[in-house]
């Protein structure tokens, strides 16, 4: 089931504010994180509108982390992070996503929690375009 109120599920201009749609994988949609203080971040929410993981079968849910497992690794091999977080939030979105977020040593906010969005770096879509081919090209 998809909400037409969503970015996620409909992947247009409701995610302009925050995303850029990548791709669907196979139970999720790959989302860059507009804001990049962490080379990389993205977003993958699960394909359907479901608000929790409660509501997924255990053969959705194994599909699902599979997604995030195949994202991470291709984070890991075109960045090089030094440690990927993971953040599942969404008490006002509704729509179950896990937020990958790439981690640098002595880089911004090394040893503690991300922010949810810093608004410190923003960059050129040429910019955005060379993070999303790197991401694909490793996925």
């Amino acid at each position: 089931m998809k909400d037409q109120n969503c970015g996620y599920c409909m992947k247009n201009e409701l995610l302009d504010p925050f995303g850029i749609y990548i791709c669907d994988l196979e139970a999720s949609v790959l989302v860059l994180f507009k804001e990049q203080s962490h080379p990389g971040r993205c977003i993958v929410a699960y394909k359907d509108h479901a608000g929790e993981m409660v509501e997924l079968t255990d053969a959705e849910r194994n599909a699902f982390f599979a997604d995030v497992n195949r994202v991470a690794k291709a984070l890991h091999k075109a960045f090089h992070p030094d440690k990927i977080n993971y953040g599942a939030y969404g008490d006002t979105g509704g729509h179950l996503h896990f937020h990958l977020v790439p981690k640098y040593r002595d880089e911004f906010e090394w040893g503690g929690v991300f922010q949810m969005n810093p608004e410190k770096k923003f960059l050129s879509q040429e910019e955005y375009d060379g993070i999303i081919a790197r991401i694909r090209a490793n996925l």
